[in-house]
C-alpha cells in the first residue's frame, strides 16, 4: 500500500478488542478521516441517503462525495459507535435489510473514491477487496481480554454477562457479514495483517500497521 497516494485501511475487529480505538488513533496518525457504523447512520438519517439518491448523486458527478460530505457538513466528529449509545449492554437491534447494505456500501466506496481513510467494520474488508491502493486489517484478542474490556466500558458486573453479551454481538456481526457477503469476518484469508491484542495498547497496535505500511 502507498500512502502517497489515494488509500484504504479497514479495520475490522472482534467487540471488545479495542479495534475501533486503533482505527481512529490511525486515522488521526495518517491524517485522513475515520469512518464507521455511526458515521454512515447519520448520513443516511440526516440527508435521507438510500439507493435512489445516491444514483441521483452519482448521475450529476462521478466524484459525488465531496459535494455531499460539505452539505452534512460532515467532521468526524459527532458520531459515535452504535455500541456507545446501547441502554447498559443491549445488544443492538438488527437493522440489515439488503437495501441499507446497498446503501452503505455505495457511500463507502464514493467517500473512497474521494480521499484516503480509515474505515472500521461494516464489511469492509469485502467491499475494498479489488481497491488498488488498500489494507485490510483484522484486531482480535483473547476472550478473558474481551470481557474485561467490556465489562469495564459497559459497568457490566459478572464475566458470565459481559460474555453473554459479546457472543450474542458476535453472532449478530458474523451473521450479517454473511449474510451479505457470503464471507465470514473469522477467515484470516480476507486480510493483510491480523494483530492479537493480548499483552498490547492500542497505541502499539497503530505502530505494528505503520511499521506493515512501510
Amino acid at each position: 500500500m502507498n500512502t502517497s497516494e489515494k488509500f484504504v485501511i479497514t479495520i475490522n475487529r472482534e467487540l471488545g478488542s479495542g479495534g475501533k480505538t486503533v482505527a481512529k488513533k490511525l486515522a488521526e496518525k495518517l491524517g485522513v478521516p475515520y469512518y464507521d457504523k455511526a458515521h454512515l447512520q447519520s448520513m443516511e438519517d440526516k440527508e435521507g441517503l438510500n439507493d435512489e439518491e445516491i444514483e441521483r448523486l452519482k448521475t450529476k458527478k462521478r466524484t459525488w462525495w465531496p459535494d455531499f460530505k460539505r452539505i452534512v457538513e460532515l467532521d468526524g466528529g459527532f458520531a459515535v459507535s452504535i455500541y456507545d449509545n446501547l441502554p447498559n449492554y443491549a445488544v443492538p437491534e438488527k437493522n440489515d435489510t439488503d437495501e441499507k447494505f446497498r446503501t452503505e456500501q455505495e457511500i463507502l466506496k464514493g467517500i473512497a473514491d474521494a480521499e484516503s481513510c480509515v474505515v472500521a467494520g461494516r464489511c469492509s474488508f469485502v467491499t475494498f477487496k479489488d481497491h488498488p491502493n488498500h489494507l485490510n486489517v483484522w484486531i482480535q484478542s483473547p476472550l478473558a481480554y474481551r470481557v474485561e474490556r467490556v465489562m469495564k466500558k459497559k459497568g457490566i458486573a459478572s464475566k458470565e454477562e459481559a460474555e453473554k453479551f459479546i457472543k450474542e454481538v458476535d453472532k449478530l456481526c458474523e451473521d450479517y457479514a454473511v449474510r451479505h457477503t457470503g464471507a465470514s469476518r473469522y477467515n484470516t484469508r480476507n486480510y493483510d495483517l491480523v494483530i492479537s491484542m493480548e499483552g498490547k495498547t492500542e497505541e502499539d497496535a497503530v505502530d505494528l500497521i505503520l511499521k506493515h505500511i512501510g
